[in-house]
């Protein structure tokens, strides 16, 4: 059985988006990813149309069941750490899930209190997302920023907190590695992300609706 609300909305489209992923299978070749990680990884080349995230993404082993129970268990948020990843997630399929988004980037007393303590609106918005206590039992979306990634392990780390999984997929040049490299020495919570210095926003929103479309197909299977 297909899936409905994750999938594109036109035939015309859902041919489009299967026709690509079928030559990524086999373009891909082997690959060492399970039958659960693969549609993620799959998702993400798509995104970007690079072979390579085959092979340069990671997964905590917990990873991909934990993400599926965070979206269908239902009202689980989706902490961002820019508005692009809340901006790119499609509405319809957070709302059948009745998920929200989040994302503190922008705010002006985020933006007060980096300036006051000298570290990146990063750190602040995530600070700001642990003190509305909404980073326990959420999906925790960084694609851009990789001191919010080790803000984020940090608190993890020192102050017990508890994401149901961290998509950590920041990009650039200075300190992006470092900070995904850390994210994958943690085992107290599940996590997936990317080595090196790729990354972005879109690639988050790309594994956040690979989660959505897989949890989806559960739901069609228990119905």
């Amino acid at each position: 059985m297909s899936n409905t609300v994750t999938e594109q909305l036109t035939a015309a489209g859902r041919a489009i988006e299967h026709d690509s992923f079928a030559i990524i299978d086999a373009e891909a070749g082997p690959h060492a990813y399970s039958a659960e990680q693969w549609p993620l990884v799959r998702r993400m080349i798509h995104a970007n149309a690079d072979f390579e995230f085959n092979g340069l993404t990671a997964f905590h082993p917990d990873a991909m069941q934990a993400g599926m129970h965070a979206v269908l268990k239902g009202g689980t948020p989706i902490v961002a750490d820019v508005e692009m990843i809340c901006v790119g997630l499609s509405k319809p399929r957070l709302q059948h899930f009745g998920l929200s988004t989040h994302h503190y980037i922008s705010d002006a007393d985020v933006i007060e209190a980096a300036k006051a303590a000298d570290t990146t609106r990063a750190v602040q918005a995530m600070r700001k997302a642990q003190r509305l206590g909404q980073l326990d039992g959420a999906i925790v979306g960084i694609g851009n920023a990789p001191t919010a990634l080790i803000e984020l392990v940090r608190l993890i780390r020192e102050e017990g907190v508890r994401p149901a999984l961290v998509v950590g997929m920041p990009v650039g040049f200075v300190s992006a590695a470092e900070s995904k490299d850390l994210l994958m020495t943690v085992d107290e919570v599940p996590w997936v992300a990317i080595k090196g210095r790729k990354g972005g926003s879109t690639l988050v929103v790309a594994a956040i609706h690979a989660m959505l479309a897989l949890a989806e197909a559960e739901q069609k299977k228990a119905a």
